[in-house]
């Protein structure tokens, strides 16, 4: 975080009282506004402002009551709205009276056949999907930033894993393809999910819309909850109790999660692969950086690791929502309510972050060729054996007798390495008579040269990055 950044924070905020650490360490400038008290007071206000509207329309309301109601909903005053609260114990009617104080024409009229949830729940709709819409542009940008790197190391040669042992060669663009693919789907269903975020409406205290219709009148409740859909661009669900259905909550904090996943998976390789025994990538290191109050020379995966450790809470978070739309008994219970203060937003905050950091990662990420090269070099050989062996019985040899053989060789070899030696087995196997019964020295030197032996991973990782700019700039 920017030095003049956080001295504005610390005289905004009085650091000796408990502050959460999404208050000011993690996540954007943008997304805490969003989830300020601020903001959700304004979309209280304009939701109120869109009923009244729709309520005008039926001559409930004047002219220039709704003209007064429109001239103060920016004016939010917290202040104010706090100290009613000390005297009512209700956060929304505080704001409501707040609203209603700067408005002696229109005031009165405020609220009129709706229930805290009416306001509140569609705010939250809201909220949401500017939320999705802000990750969605940082997905994006991250996204992009694999396909960069993809296109660049399609066809270096690396060493793969599995196990966490060495085994057969990819490329590196090919690796970075599998956590592009990943993020991908991710960006594509939270698309998808964005499109289908809906709002309560307006149905009153149990959903039924009994009070709007003793205002507007039965017959019209359909157009009346239709024109209020339009004036707040936001689609309704056409059944709900006294609140939305808690599955969308569920819905979206599994997909926060899901995104998470594959961003844990991307830092959980990279702490590995950073580590010195292989060496290969690592996340960009500022120059004045400290890696370890006691051991000077660290280079800590401080960003992979922090991805990793708020990865693992976002992970928590789709089961509580879950708890909440099993627990939704009948029509309404209160005790989701105070959960959802702090899980909706810090669901957000944390996927924010991660991909702040993910991004500060992918478009810094350092490769070090003579590290891979290295690697490809000593564990390389081992991997060549599968090739000799196909070889071998296609030149006519005993498919069993040189798999045995190969293995013997393998093993002695592997000793070697652990030791510390340069790899012997290309040697080893160019001098075997048993093996030279079927093929020449130069014949094997090309098999165990496996810097090719990476079978369509470049063209697949290319044609990944060719999807991935059509996708997201479609």
């Amino acid at each position: 975080m920017c030095t003049h950044k956080l001295l504005i924070m610390v005289v905004m905020f009085d650091f000796n009282t408990y502050l959460s650490p999404f208050t000011w360490r993690y996540g954007s400038e943008e997304m805490r506004r969003l989830w300020s008290e601020a903001h959700k007071r304004r979309l209280w206000r304009r939701i109120w402002v869109a009923l009244a509207e729709a309520q005008a329309g039926y001559g409930l309301l004047t002219a220039d009551q709704l003209a007064e109601l429109r001239t103060h909903a920016e004016q939010v005053d917290v202040e104010r709205a706090l100290e009613l609260e000390s005297e009512i114990h209700h956060d929304l009617m505080a704001e409501l009276k707040a609203f209603a104080e700067q408005c002696p024409l229109g005031g009165g009229a405020l609220h009129l056949g709706a229930t805290s949830m009416d306001i509140e729940d569609n705010a939250d709709a809201l909220r949401m999907r500017q939320s999705l819409d802000l990750l969605m542009n940082d997905l994006r940008e991250v996204v992009s930033g694999f396909a960069k790197q993809i296109e660049t190391w399609a066809e270096t040669p690396v060493i793969g894993f599995t196990h966490l042992q060495p085994a057969e060669p990819t490329t590196l663009g090919y690796r970075l393809a599998q956590y592009a693919q990943d993020l991908l789907g991710d960006w594509e269903y939270l698309d998808q999910l964005r499109h289908e975020v809906k709002g309560k409406g307006f149905k009153g205290a149990v959903g039924t819309g009994a009070s709007y219709a003793e205002l507007v009148g039965a017959e019209n409740l359909d157009k009346f909850e239709s024109r209020l859909s339009e004036l707040l661009d936001l689609p309704f669900y056409p059944v709900a109790s006294q609140t939305t259905p808690r599955k969308q909550d569920y819905g979206v904090m599994s997909a926060l999660a899901g995104l998470g996943a594959s961003l844990y998976r991307f830092a959980f390789d990279l702490r590995i692969l950073q580590s010195p025994p292989i060496g290969e990538i690592a996340e960009p290191f500022a120059r004045n950086q400290v890696g370890s109050s006691a051991m000077p020379f660290k280079r800590n995966p401080i960003n992979a690791e922090k991805i990793d450790s708020l990865a693992r809470l976002l992970a928590g978070m789709p089961r509580l929502a879950w708890d909440n739309a099993a627990h939704q008994l009948l029509e309404r219970t209160l005790d989701d309510s105070a959960n959802r203060r702090t899980l909706l937003p810090e669901a957000f905050l944390i996927a924010d972050e991660l991909l702040r950091a993910s991004r500060r990662i992918i478009d810094g990420l350092q490769v070090d060729e003579e590290a891979l090269a290295r690697n490809l070099a000593e564990y390389g050989p081992f991997a060549a054996t599968e090739r000799v062996l196909m070889a071998l019985g296609k030149a006519g040899a005993d498919r069993q007798a040189m798999h045995a053989r190969l293995r013997e060789h393998s093993l002695q070899a592997w000793e070697d390495v652990k030791a510390g030696k340069p790899n012997p087995l290309a040697d080893q196997i160019c001098r075997d008579p048993a093996f030279l019964a079927y093929l020449t020295v130069d014949q094997f030197r090309s098999l165990m040269d496996v810097s090719g032996y990476v079978g369509d991973a470049p063209r697949r990782a290319r044609a990944l990055a060719s999807k991935i700019k059509r996708s997201l700039h479609r």
